[in-house]
Parts: C-alpha cells; structure tokens; sequence
C-alpha cells in the first residue's frame, strides 16, 4: 500500500504570506502540491475556482455542513472556508506533501480529529508591518484593517501549539522558504 503524504498546515494572521510561501514551496518541494479548500467568500478578480478555492454559495457551504461533508470548517470575516473530506483524502494519497492555509481554528479542529500533521504559524516581524502589508494588497476599509489587526492578535495568542513558529520576516521571503523546506524534509525523512 502506498505511503500517505505529509499534510502540512501554514496559517498566519491576514497579510502574512501563506500565500506566497506556499507557492514558492511548491516550486522547491517535488510532489507537492496544494490542498485546495473550499469557501463562500467572493472571488477576487485573480482568483480561479478550483485553483485558489472552491467557490460556492453560503447555502450550498451549508447543505454540504448538514451532509457531513467537511473535515472541518470555520466562519472568518462573515464567510465559511472549510476542507471537504473528498478533497483531503484525493489529495494525501497522490502526493508527498500536501500544503494547505488553515486559520487556527481549522488546525485546532484537525487536531481534535487526530488528523496527523505538521503544522507552520508564519509570525509577522510586528503589527505595524502586518498593517501596512495588509493596506497595500487594497480592497478594504480603515475598520476591516483595524477588524484584522484585532484578529490578528488573538491568532498569534491562540497558535501556542503550533509545531513551528517562524517570523515570515519583511524582504526576507527567501529566508523563510528555506527554513520550511528544510523543516518538511526533516519531517519527510521521519516517515
């Protein structure tokens, strides 16, 4: 029987660059991929169904919740994000390691699920560089930045049992990919 993949949960707060960590892992880690979470949110004008999300109506999130479709989900700024068990399983049995963004509350509830991980919180360098990271992507109001920065704060207080913690520091991307990387290959070599 085949080995299954290696899971690996990146969050941060809102600004943090899961994103663009994920992305360039991609590219260094060879049979990974990216597990594709499903939400309600809008799409931006960049995002593509099935790439970035599966997108879907809040009545259809919740006809799938009342079906028991979902390995665990979450409400984050008045809109449902959660990881459909059909997704995950697919996923974990065709690839090495498997990247997914989840909020804390995800990885917290894949953890009372005792579905096996590793898990990343990217920190900010501080508030104020979260701040400005967050303005300069756009689309929000000066009470939305202040609503994340808030949430934020308990996100980083609540990511106490994260496996690692690292500072995703400012102009030093590269610095982070490699830490992860070398991470997950030590992890790899365990299994």
């Amino acid at each position: 029987m085949k080995k299954q993949g290696l899971l690996v949960i990146i969050s941060s707060p809102s600004g943090g660059g899961k994103d663009s960590v994920i992305t360039a892992l991609l590219r260094k880690i060879t049979n990974s991929t990216r597990l594709i979470t499903t939400t309600s949110k809008e799409r931006r004008p960049d995002n593509i169904d099935g790439v970035n999300y599966y997108f879907i109506t809040e009545d259809e999130f919740k006809d799938k919740i009342r079906n028991n479709e979902f390995i665990e989900y979450n409400i984050y700024s008045n809109n449902y994000y959660g990881t459909q068990k059909k997704h995950l399983q697919e996923t974990l049995d065709n690839n090495d390691v498997v990247f997914t963004q989840l909020e804390v509350n995800g990885k917290h509830n894949l953890d009372k699920l005792k579905v096996p991980h590793l898990s990343i919180f990217l920190l900010p360098d501080n508030l104020d560089i979260l701040r400005k990271r967050i303005e300069k992507r756009g689309g929000l109001t000066a009470e939305q930045i202040d609503d994340r920065i808030e949430i934020a704060k308990q996100e980083i207080a609540n990511s106490y049992d994260y496996d690692y913690k690292i500072t995703n520091e400012e102009g030093k991307l590269d610095n982070t990919i490699n830490t992860i990387t070398e991470v997950v290959q030590n992890e790899l070599k365990k299994t």
